[in-house]
């Protein structure tokens, strides 16, 4: 029977292409890069609205959380089209939020609490709910700018009539 195993007919056969394509798509899945000012915008506003609710739970947390700055690494060389304070309000959050990331890293690495009780979160929220506001502002007024065509359409390529 051993021979039969990896014979013809077996789920081997099936399973093993199965199993190495999934490890693929694993290890190959990419995040799609945002391509327009609104789609930057949009996931720089997702990643702060996380970071919101993480700074909220921080101090009921057993395992603090790390905050979210993937589309901030991903597009701060791209944030051209925003004015001056505002891109200076996101770097300053970004930049606390790295440092409060490297904080919780260094708990993590020497297994110490005072590390995390260290972290003042507080002096964080500022920046954070400064930068919020301005990019909810500058969204609002570039999607009214744009009309209601401006988000993504959908399946069905914006509705039923086409």
């Amino acid at each position: 029977m051993p021979e039969d195993f990896f014979g013809e007919g077996s789920q081997w056969t099936i399973l093993i292409p199965l199993i190495i394509l999934i490890v693929f798509t694993f290890f190959m899945r990419r995040r799609k890069q945002e391509r327009n000012p609104q789609e930057i915008a949009m996931s720089l506003l997702v990643d702060l609205n996380a970071n919101h609710k993480i700074l909220e739970e921080f101090n009921t947390q057993t395992r603090p959380k790390k905050l979210k700055i993937g589309s901030w690494q991903r597009n701060n060389d791209k944030l051209g089209f925003l004015d001056e304070s505002l891109h200076a309000s996101l770097s300053n959050f970004f930049r606390m939020a790295e440092d409060h990331n490297l904080q919780i890293d260094s708990a993590k690495r020497y297994k110490s609490i005072s590390y995390v009780s260290g972290i003042n979160v507080d002096r964080i929220k500022e920046p954070l709910t400064k930068s919020r506001e301005g990019l909810q502002e500058w969204l609002k007024t570039n999607m009214e700018q744009m009309g209601p065509a401006a988000g993504r359409p959908g399946c069905l390529g914006g509705g039923f009539g086409g």
